[in-house]
């Protein structure tokens, strides 16, 4: 079983770095070709936590990094939550697995906005992530979106936090959608919830481990 490593502090460096790698800007023929471009999932065997957004947006697709857009507040929520010892750059994704942490989605399809999604989409990706925790068999599985929970799942009730139940023998958590276009939640507040998940997930602290699997294709 993987081991978190403990973290804190915002937007610190790693010792003897000299700043994060920048990803390219897409042109805007970039950005319109993505939405025929499938985003590979950050995926390994035995993760601790398998973090799982709602389908990618066209400036991840063009950049083959998840979570790439400037204003995306998942990887600054990441770190202040203690999931990582420093701010990870999208161009540096693959290092998360050296953390026990992935990434997928729940939709294959690139758009604008993740509410260009049909309902069939989401319900459809949610038994494709199922197979998929039961092939790589995560402790963890936190989806990044309430309303999406809610409909690829059929329930309709549920609230942010832990979830009664399994998906696939995984513990499952719903985390707030950390676009920018989501007002509902300051950097401070999404820091919050993804601090009371790793709080969750517990573990002794342990150096990092060396990543056992590459970006794959679903």
């Amino acid at each position: 079983m993987a081991s978190l490593t403990a973290a804190g502090g915002t937007g610190s460096v790693r010792p003897g770095a000299v700043g994060p790698r920048k990803l390219p800007r897409p042109t805007p023929a970039e950005l319109a070709a993505a939405a025929d471009l499938l985003l590979p999932d950050l995926i390994g065997p035995d993760l601790d936590v398998l973090f799982c957004g709602i389908n990618p947006g066209l400036y991840s697709a063009a950049t083959a990094r998840h979570f790439a857009r400037p204003g995306n507040r998942f990887w600054p929520a990441l770190h202040r939550g203690g999931f990582t010892p420093h701010l990870v750059d999208p161009a540096d994704q693959a290092e998360l697995l050296g953390y026990g942490l992935g990434i997928t989605n729940l939709a294959d399809r690139a758009s604008a906005r993740a509410d260009e999604l049909t309902r069939d989409e989401l319900a459809e990706g949610g038994r494709r992530l199922v197979d998929k925790i039961r092939r790589h068999r995560p402790r963890w599985v936190a989806v990044l979106g309430i309303t999406a929970y809610r409909i690829a799942f059929d329930r309709r009730t549920a609230l942010l936090g832990r979830q009664d139940g399994t998906l696939g023998g995984a513990e499952v958590w719903v985390l707030p959608n950390p676009s920018g276009l989501n007002a509902h939640f300051t950097p401070d507040a999404l820091a919050a919830e993804f601090a009371a998940l790793r709080a969750a997930v517990g573990g002794p602290v342990s150096r990092r481990r060396s990543p056992r699997s590459r970006p794959a294709n679903r």
